[in-house]
């Protein structure tokens, strides 16, 4: 491993240090992990006890370290609620797991707490307020357009720049890369897919944001041109599964603004509940539709082929995960599933079928609860449809209607990304707190009307 990654990944927690100095700390936070995850190496350093150190963690750790310098008071802050639940639930199944496959619990307990369970408390404790939703909204929406050129470069040029300036490309595969008569970016991120999928939240809030007038202007630029370049630079990201879930998303919020209601993210959510209860059950895979559709997608040049892989493993991976249904099988490798000479010939595509084999119902109700249970609150519980319109909540709307795409992800995809595990914590701490006022204060006419004296004298 070069000396520059080592740098980069330890130096993060002093560049985070100086972040909170330099900025308020929502702002601060949001800043720390948004960078991290766009720009940081692709690596991992092995540490005892704690495990990988890699960009997550050197974010989780900085921002955690400056919460004790400079913000004590927000540790004492963070009152447990019923949402939070489920994180707390996928963060201790690592226990039972082990323990069921005589296996240590401890290596893998606080690799899960690192990687999911401290970006989620960070976020309840900084951003737990409509401001803090708005801060992170942004942070994502100005980091897509910070992608732009290097998204722009790598889609003409192939996926270079991990390797120009760290020297070693992430993935091995490089003909993933090729789609649509052109590359596929991966900037610093671990695949094109998960650029993809970025970029589809940013270009999701970007045209979210600036339809409610939360977003006027970028700089000296109107938002509508902004947004619009944002947009066709996703589009050639080429991820075409991001781009069903952009056209998802943005229909959810029109119609939810324009007719008030919030019926069709309700219906994702259940939809996606669904497509996993199903899929688990290994329900899914007996459908005679699902089986032809199977046997005929062949062909490597179509798309539908991948789906069709995905399935065809996914089939094979729940069945192996029900042989240890309730906790799974841990670390043991014993979710899949190996040829005589003891070579794996499954794969692993999807975080839930993970989630499934390693942890098993209990990780997966609880992983899946994450996601979909803040975004289902705020709209059931909180903040209706009526007021997605509304300039302090839109933000807020935009967030949840992420959250559920990226579980859509997740469904046939295994990205992990911190920052939107913040989006989760950040919707579960606004939901437990006290509700805010939503009103927007009118701006004062800098011209004032003249009054009936002044108007008799003027004649």
């Amino acid at each position: 491993m070069s000396s520059l990654i080592s740098l980069t990944l330890y130096g993060w927690i002093l560049v985070t240090l100086y972040l909170f100095v330099r900025y308020p700390p929502q702002r601060a936070l949001v800043i720390s992990f948004v960078a991290s995850t766009l720009f940081l190496p692709q690596a991992s350093i092995k540490l005892p006890a704690i495990g990988s150190y890699g960009k997550a963690t050197a974010a989780c750790f900085g921002c955690l370290l400056a919460t004790v310098i400079f913000q004590p008071a927000r540790l004492s802050s963070f009152k447990p609620g019923w949402l939070d639940i489920p994180m707390l639930i996928w963060c201790l199944c690592p226990i039972p797991s082990q323990l069921s496959n005589n296996l240590s619990p401890f290596s893998p307990t606080i690799g899960q707490i690192l990687q999911w369970g401290l970006p989620y408390f960070l976020a309840r404790i900084y951003l737990n307020n409509l401001a803090g939703i708005r801060e992170l909204s942004m942070g994502i929406f100005y980091g897509g357009l910070v992608y732009i050129p290097l998204c722009l470069y790598e889609s003409r040029m192939s996926p270079q720049l991990h390797r120009i300036v760290y020297g070693f490309t992430p993935r091995l595969d490089f003909g993933q890369a090729i789609r649509l008569g052109g590359y596929r970016p991966t900037v610093f991120m671990e695949h094109g897919l998960a650029v993809g999928m970025w970029m589809m939240a940013a270009a999701l809030l970007g045209i979210w944001l600036w339809k409610t007038k939360v977003i006027k202007k970028v700089g000296n630029f109107p938002a509508t041109q902004v947004v619009g370049i944002l947009t066709v630079t996703f589009i050639l990201c080429r991820s075409t599964g991001a781009y069903i879930y952009l056209a998802i998303g943005v229909v959810i919020l029109l119609v939810g603004k324009q007719f008030r209601n919030g019926l069709l993210l309700l219906l994702l959510i259940a939809g996606i509940s669904s497509y996993i209860y199903v899929s688990a059950s290994g329900s899914l895979y007996t459908n005679p539709y699902v089986i032809n559709f199977v046997n005929t997608s062949t062909d490597p040049q179509d798309r539908s082929q991948s789906l069709a892989f995905r399935i065809e493993n996914e089939e094979i991976l729940s069945h192996k995960a029900r042989g240890q249904i309730m906790f799974g099988w841990g670390d043991s490798g014993g979710n899949h599933v190996t040829d005589e000479w003891g070579k794996t010939i499954t794969v692993t595509d999807s975080l839930w079928i993970i989630a499934y084999g390693v942890n098993g119902v209990v990780g997966l109700i609880s992983f899946t609860a994450i996601f979909l249970l803040p975004p289902f609150a705020c709209v059931w519980l909180r903040y209706p449809a009526s007021t997605w319109g509304n300039p302090k909540v839109a933000p807020v709307a935009g967030m949840a209607v992420v959250l559920t795409c990226y579980m859509l992800d997740s469904s046939l995809n295994a990205f992990p990304n911190p920052v939107f595990i913040l989006g989760s914590g950040a919707i579960s701490g606004l939901i437990l707190n006290p509700p805010e006022s939503i009103k927007v204060k009118k701006t004062p006419s800098l011209v004032s009307k003249p009054s009936p004296t002044s108007r008799r004298f003027a004649r």
